[in-house]
């Protein structure tokens, strides 16, 4: 089958699962005719999505949540008000989508959690089916069990998901364990997408703290942190607009561009990982068996560290006090269960797309 691929470019997640599954699928004699990347003005498109991702890649303008005055958490006001004032602007990618999806002569959508291809869906009929995937999907689960009273913000996200995927003829909602499928909602669990360099690295318990940090202001709390711990070694990767390619504070603080394999390579050799808790990176830490420290920067990863967090990965924070990670990786126990169910994702995503 001929695949396009429509991906939200807020973040790492959703590019990396892209990768994935464009490897699997390939490895079936699938073809990736075209990807749609949305686009962020915070953020530039990552150089190793471009060259791994192996077929044209074309991006358009999207709605991204905008960052709050110190680049740490999102500000949800200013992004709602942002985005609903400068919707009109938006028709334009819409009609972008609408037009590479028909002349792309793709069997089927893939699209990774972005909402211009649901606003694309919704206003006009589409010939091509669409199958939606990402994480996200699972937080309306009838069994996920999300405490609402405490994550007041979810229904806004959960409306936010469905508009995502309007038109969809089915949802593969990524999960950190096993669940039964939810049909009344066309919901179906899957592994998480995790890539093959992953499975292939060997993991070492090394003397430094890797990290990252899906917005650049909470680079303030690591260097506070190491100012007071000098001695301890930290890796840290961001993708700040404009800086270099590794930005040395000193010999035992760095901060690195983020790039596929060498951040891979680095969690793989850390004796623990700090996040700002998107799925991806917390799941393939992981397999890695590392213990985690996750700080949400917004209602998503917020939701994300909450089910990270009772599945056995790690400990949730509001800043990146490494001293807590530190504590908590003395007594940590990798889940052998997330490894035996992330090891099915193949065989379970590929059996959905093919039976479909």
């Amino acid at each position: 089958m001929r695949y396009i691929f429509i991906v939200q470019g807020e973040g790492r997640g959703h590019m990396t699962q892209a990768l994935t599954l464009a490897g699997l699928l390939r490895s079936r004699g699938h073809q990736i005719v075209k990807v749609l990347v949305g686009r962020s003005p915070e953020r530039t498109l990552p150089d190793f999505f471009v060259r791994g991702i192996g077929a044209p890649v074309e991006q358009f303008e999207s709605m991204n949540f905008l960052p709050s005055a110190d680049n740490r958490k999102a500000n949800m006001v200013g992004t709602v008000l942002f985005n609903s004032l400068n919707l009109p602007s938006y028709y334009p990618s819409i009609q972008f989508i609408r037009e590479a999806v028909r002349t792309s002569s793709a069997d089927v959508v893939l699209n990774f959690y972005e909402l211009m291809a649901g606003m694309t869906y919704f206003f006009h009929e589409i010939d091509v089916p669409m199958i939606s995937i990402g994480h996200q999907y699972l937080f309306m689960h009838r069994d996920f069990g999300l405490p609402r009273h405490k994550f007041p913000a979810s229904y806004a996200l959960d409306f936010f998901s469905r508009l995502t995927s309007v038109g969809s003829v089915k949802h593969l909602a990524l999960s950190f364990r096993e669940m039964e499928d939810d049909d009344e909602h066309d919901i179906i669990v899957v592994p998480p997408l995790l890539r093959e360099e992953v499975y292939a690295l060997e993991t070492t318990d090394g003397d430094y703290l890797h990290g990252y940090m899906l917005n650049a202001g909470f680079s303030e709390d690591v260097l506070s942190w190491h100012k007071e711990h000098p001695e301890v070694p930290l890796r840290f990767f961001w993708d700040k607009r404009d800086a270099d390619m590794v930005t040395k504070v000193d010999g035992t603080l760095s901060f690195h561009m983020i790039d596929d394999r060498e951040f891979l390579s680095q969690m793989a050799g850390c004796h623990a990982y700090a996040s700002t808790a998107g799925f991806e990176s917390v799941c393939e830490a992981m397999w890695m068996g590392k213990p985690i420290l996750m700080v949400p920067s917004h209602i998503e990863q917020e939701i994300n560290a909450f089910d990270a967090q009772r599945s056995g990965a790690g400990i949730v924070s509001d800043k990146f006090d490494l001293s807590q990670l530190l504590e908590f990786s003395e007594t940590y126990i990798p889940n052998d269960n997330f490894r035996k169910w992330a090891s099915r994702a193949s065989e379970l995503i590929i059996k959905e797309l093919e039976e479909f």
